[in-house]
């Protein structure tokens, strides 16, 4: 008897041993150099009266997310390497001073109403014209300068692993039509996914178009370019753009063009093509026309991107219908991030799953129109692993 409670209690004590290591917490485990965990203090205060926070999501590997309630950012992503060292590989900063001073205001942050470009800063619904911010040249984008990476989101953390957010924009903010109540939900699963579930509901009809526009580096942020990268994009297909990068109403084979990346392929090997589509968007700032029955609902694999150095791999899976690629053109390293590194050119991309650019003035597109009975919901998952050559 006394034999059989000694090795209950040792198999008892290997379990616990056993468990501990499988649900360490990345401050458990090794850091990259550089790298620190965000301090919620240096996000709490008020914009508009509203309270700002900062919210960290934990799996049971370790992986780590920091999302604050200031435009729904993004703030760090903390995900091992091929040595089992955490990376942080999502662009920002470690104060909410910071992104009030940033050169590029859109890092990590949630994108609304309308993610991407609209052409001249107008759309005609039902035969009224509405009249939207120009905050690109004579286009819109990204929903204006009061767009949802620009609003305090209202927070709940029901557990460790999943952060919701909503939103009420009232009728005819930034010149969009309808009360749009919108929730977003942050959960990073124990598959380490980091999945978002956008939903919306309206009280007139409207346009919508959300999306993340997280900049990533997998090699860390703060490092090196990341025309290194390796990237394959499930897509055949993109719609081209003039010189405002508005898109054409065209939808182009990508084939005997730098935007084919059916195969993996160096980022970097055909950015400084001096093709047309090249040359409008100073690099890759295109939108891809993803291999799917854009009447499916389902999630599709997107795009599927590495780094060799780090064997960080980062698989993107999306209900959208396309997807914008954008190698950080317009980063000029003015911005100085969490490590203390500039954010030079090219030192980030993004894969923001989306409907098409300029949908709302191109009726051959996949419509964006939400009707008042109707609910606008939409899935992308950033699925993270470790690539085995």
């Amino acid at each position: 008897m006394k034999q059989l409670t000694i090795l209950i209690a040792i198999k008892t004590f290997l379990i616990m041993i056993l468990f501990s290591n499988s649900s360490c917490k990345p401050d458990q485990q090794k850091l990259a150099e550089g790298v620190n965990f965000p301090s919620a203090e240096n996000f709490s205060t008020e914009i508009n009266g509203k309270q700002v926070d900062l919210y960290t999501l934990e799996n049971k590997n370790g992986l780590r997310a920091d999302i604050t309630n200031y435009g729904g950012r993004i703030v760090s992503l903390l995900v091992p390497d091929k040595n089992g060292t955490f990376e942080d590989i999502v662009t920002g900063y470690h104060t909410i001073d910071e992104y009030f001073e940033s050169e590029e205001i859109y890092y990590g942050a949630l994108i609304g109403r309308y993610a991407n470009r609209i052409a001249n800063a107008k759309f005609t619904l039902d035969g009224e014209e509405y009249t939207l911010a120009a905050n690109d040249g004579p286009h819109h984008l990204h929903g204006g300068p009061g767009g949802f990476h620009n609003v305090v989101w209202d927070a709940e953390q029901p557990d460790e692993k999943t952060l919701k957010l909503s939103y009420s924009s009232p009728d005819m903010e930034e010149g969009y039509p309808g009360n749009l109540n919108v929730e977003v939900l942050y959960r990073l699963t124990d598959d380490n996914d980091l999945e978002i579930e956008y939903s919306a509901t309206t009280d007139k009809k409207t346009v919508i178009n959300l999306t993340s526009h997280a900049f990533f580096n997998l090699a860390g942020e703060g490092s090196e370019k990341i025309t290194d990268h390796y990237l394959k994009i499930n897509a055949d297909y993109f719609t081209p753009v003039d010189e405002g990068l508005i898109p054409t109403g065209e939808i182009v084979s990508i084939e005997n063009t730098p935007l084919d990346f059916r195969e993996y392929t160096r980022i970097g090997e055909r950015i400084e093509s001096d093709h047309p589509q090249m040359i409008y968007g100073h690099g890759y700032d295109h939108n891809f026309v993803i291999n799917r029955n854009i009447e499916n609902n389902d999630l599709e694999s997107a795009a599927s991107v590495y780094d060799e150095g780090t064997g960080i791999k980062m698989e993107v899976l999306t209900t959208e219908p396309g997807m914008q690629f954008y190698s950080g053109n317009f980063l000029t390293g003015e911005d100085v991030g969490k490590r203390g590194e500039p954010y030079l050119h090219r030192t980030s991309f993004c894969l923001e799953t989306q409907h098409f650019p300029d949908s709302p003035n191109k009726p051959e597109f996949p419509s964006t129109v939400l009707e008042p009975n109707e609910e606008f919901n939409s899935k992308t998952i950033y699925r993270f692993s470790i690539r085995n050559k």
